[in-house]
């Protein structure tokens, strides 16, 4: 489809794809795979009431892989001119050249090409003014400021837009591409008392601007979040159950991800080494792969090597049913790609039937978490340990906010020892989930 913030269509990018591929071939290339993509965007970021920045984007390119056998080189370019398109050919296939013999390179298998690519309701421009995202940013903010008196500054309000396309082909045959978007709406406040000064933040993003929460609403949100963490107080070391925060819940899943993906894997650098089929968390932890859902931030119908994409799970009751893997890493590990070239699609964990009132009642006494600071996960040993803020629960109730702590466990423990997932689902990204409730950490004064 065509779009009249574009030069070309889809159809035309298309064709430059499949285009360079026959350069390739030209060129004594065995094999090759070409992605075409365009994308504009709009920011616009208000502080205090006022304007203070205005961006634009607008980008294009070209990037193309070629074989010689089992020898590969890659190239890319900006310039969409035909003679562009030649010179990046003639640059991967002299790179190739000069490259060593990897076994397990090439195209993934012809037979797993995605035929039948689905409409997924991907792209939903919103024609947004400049002064209309500014308006919109202004109100974000007045509505934090508005929540309480000792809100007295702010980081600002920002309102995003993005828009664009892409098209991928391969000498398999294979032309795929569709267009797509992804909008936001931010808001960062700092509050300040006689004790302490305090910021948080919340935001909102959706493939179209009628998903996305009101501006008042995250404002509101990033207000409140800000004021509740005021006059915070230091805790003893203790071991004590934890409470992830959705916002936070998705993290965890994404370690666990990242150490069932094939990189990590292949290179003997994951602490879930050779775990299929084994128990590796509470047989509470479901976790369900949708590539399909309409309007979903992590949606597509095949991956980034042309790959049909399928629902599937990827743990049932805490037991690894499959691992994240692209074509390279499958062959490095002697298995088949599971459509995962670029990533995972849009991760569902199960829920339970408590809120995040019933989690703290189920909690107890200990902590929920709010912020995460640094990267404290040992990808090979599982060790974890991370700066983190939140609040002391007692009985059930928050009693007051906390900073300055670390938290410390193992993440293949934690996995095991997760004893609630809450019903408080939030969808900010590729991962829809809930609060997750860890039995027992280490929780450490700084």
């Amino acid at each position: 489809m065509a779009d009249s913030a574009f030069s070309y269509s889809l159809d035309e990018i298309k064709q430059m794809s499949k285009d360079v591929l026959k350069f390739a071939k030209i060129q004594g290339a065995s094999a090759a795979e070409a992605e075409v993509s365009l994308s504009v965007g709009q920011s616009v970021s208000v502080r205090m009431n006022e304007v203070e920045n205005i961006e634009y984007n607008r980008d294009k390119g070209v990037s193309v892989t070629v074989y010689f056998g089992k020898q590969k080189g890659h190239a890319s370019t900006s310039d969409l001119t035909s003679q562009a398109l030649k010179d990046t050919v003639a640059a991967a296939c002299n790179i190739a050249k000069y490259t060593a013999k990897d076994d397990f390179c090439g195209l993934a298998d012809a037979s797993l090409m995605a035929k039948d690519i689905q409409d997924l309701d991907l792209h939903h421009p919103w024609n947004i003014s400049v002064d209309e995202a500014i308006e919109i940013g202004k109100a974000c903010e007045a509505a934090a400021l508005h929540v309480d008196r000792r809100i007295s500054n702010s980081e600002g309000a920002n309102v995003s837009t993005g828009t664009g396309f892409f098209a991928y082909s391969n000498s398999h045959g294979f032309t795929g591409g569709y267009p797509s978007s992804r909008h936001g709406i931010s808001c960062s406040v700092i509050a300040e008392s006689d004790a302490s000064m305090q910021r948080d933040y919340w935001y909102s993003t959706a493939r179209s601007a009628a998903d996305l929460q009101s501006a008042a609403e995250i404002g509101r949100i990033a207000g409140e979040r800000t004021v509740r963490r005021l006059d915070a107080k230091k805790i003893k070391t203790c071991q004590v159950p934890v409470l992830f925060e959705a916002s936070l819940a998705s993290g965890l899943i994404s370690s666990l991800i990242s150490a069932i993906s094939g990189g990590n894997l292949y290179r003997k650098s994951s602490f879930l080494l050779d775990s299929l089929g084994k128990q590796i968390a509470s047989p509470l932890l479901n976790i369900y792969e949708d590539p399909f859902i309409k309007k979903g931030l992590a949606s597509s119908p095949f991956d980034n090597e042309g790959v049909a994409t399928k629902p599937r799970q990827l743990l049932k009751d805490g037991v690894l049913q499959g691992y994240v893997l692209s074509s390279y890493s499958a062959r490095k590990l002697g298995m088949q790609t599971t459509g995962n070239a670029g990533g995972n699609h849009n991760l569902i964990v199960q829920s339970g039937n408590l809120d995040f009132a019933g989690l703290l009642q189920q909690m107890g006494t200990g902590l929920v978490v709010t912020e995460l600071l640094g990267h404290g996960l040992n990808m090979v040993t599982g060790d974890y340990s991370r700066g983190a803020a939140g609040f002391w629960v007692e009985n059930g109730v928050i009693v007051h906010p906390v900073e300055e702590i670390t938290i410390a466990g193992n993440m293949a423990d934690m996995l095991k020892a997760i004893v609630a997932i809450g019903n408080d689902i939030l969808v900010q990204g590729s991962k829809q989930v809930g609060s997750i409730l860890i039995e027992r950490m280490t929780i450490a004064c700084e």
